[in-house]
């Protein structure tokens, strides 16, 4: 359910009490960490989490593409995902037969991307990550996605994500708002990023925001948006530019559609939003519900829009898409005020440091 939709924020409101339960929960687990009542465990070698204290989408996938696509020229990196919302359990890592109920369907985005990168799931990580190193022994750095709230595994390098629009500093917790850990954890990490920001944000407001989120001294703050790549067809690829007279049916399955519903406000001639809830896994059903809402559009040119991430679960139906024109959206994270080369050069330093180290 999306508490995010306007209807359902007085039931947000009302949920107030079970968010203070919720609340206390979390802080007696983190300060059970702290005492070390409960352990964290550490490996001998670099691991980078790339996490959030929020549900809901803050740019988690494009920062662990970006690591992977900045990383792998020069490491041996694997990837460690949950695997959310799958049809197996256990560890499991990614080959040629591998889909998307298997693993999840980030991780299947990512060994689709990067075929040559390890890309592993399992729900507990400290079971994972030997098994992981025990397939790949040459793994030279691990990608823990969406771990920073995990804290069995104690990660070298922790880098937390907040979206631009609902910053970790103006929310509240479960289910009244969308914190899922304390505001305090996100002094664990490393590097805070600012995710999904205008492209034209000034430095005037990005300095605003550095002094609200209020960094310790050992960290680093950078400020990212999205930037949106070239459609292609889901099945053959063939490209494709949107003009101001195409009419689009957008299909998501994505936390945050926003970003996506804006570029089409800017470019397109007008939109239709076919959404469904995050991490969906789609039916024929679902299928035969997109057809007939892109046969309603009265247009004469009109395309059907969906994610990498929604379209690694609707690729399997390969037979009925023939016939539809449904074109996927690639996004990348891009770094503002020329920073990507500090980031990038944080990142590697650590790795190489590390194994020095070690």
């Amino acid at each position: 359910m999306n508490f995010n939709i306007p209807l359902l924020k007085p039931i947000r409101i009302i949920l107030f009490p079970v968010s203070l339960v919720y609340y206390a929960v979390i802080k007696v687990r983190n300060w059970m960490y702290d005492k070390k009542w409960l352990q964290s465990s550490e490996f001998a070698l670099p691991i980078i989490c790339v996490g959030n204290i929020a549900a809901g989408g803050t740019g988690k996938s494009p920062m662990v593409e970006f690591l992977i696509r900045h990383l792998k020229e020069d490491f041996r990196v694997a990837t460690l995902s949950r695997g959310y919302k799958r049809k197996t359990r256990g560890y499991a890592l990614a080959n040629d037969a591998t889909n998307a109920l298997e693993i999840g369907d980030e991780p299947m985005q990512f060994h689709l991307k990067f075929p040559d990168v390890a890309v592993a799931v399992g729900e507990e990580r400290i079971v994972a990550v030997p098994q992981l190193l025990h397939d790949r022994p040459d793994t030279q750095a691990i990608i823990l996605d969406d771990a920073f709230q995990h804290r069995a595994i104690k990660a070298g390098l922790n880098i937390v994500l907040t979206d631009y629009s609902n910053l970790y500093t103006r929310d509240w917790y479960l289910p009244t708002g969308d914190l899922r850990d304390e505001k305090r954890s996100v002094q664990r990490a490393d590097i805070i990023v600012v995710t999904k920001c205008p492209a034209n944000l000034s430095k005037e407001d990005a300095e605003a925001i550095r002094k609200e989120l209020t960094p310790e001294e050992h960290q680093q703050v950078f400020f990212a948006t999205i930037k949106y790549g070239e459609l292609y067809h889901i099945l053959d690829h063939t490209h494709y530019k949107i003009t101001n007279d195409v009419e689009v049916l957008l299909v998501t399955g994505i936390a945050n559609p926003r970003p996506l519903k804006k570029l089409l406000d800017d470019q397109a001639k007008t939109y239709d939003q076919l959404g469904f809830s995050d991490h969906h896994i789609f039916t024929i059903d679902d299928l035969r519900d997109i057809r007939r809402r892109f046969e309603q559009l009265n247009a004469a040119h009109k395309i059907i829009l969906t994610t990498e991430k929604d379209s690694v679960r609707l690729v399997k139906f390969d037979q009925e898409l023939k016939s539809l024109p449904l074109f996927v959206i690639p996004i990348e994270m891009a770094f503002l005020f020329g920073e990507q080369e500090n980031f990038t050069r944080l990142i590697a330093t650590f790795i190489k440091e590390f194994n020095v180290s070690a």
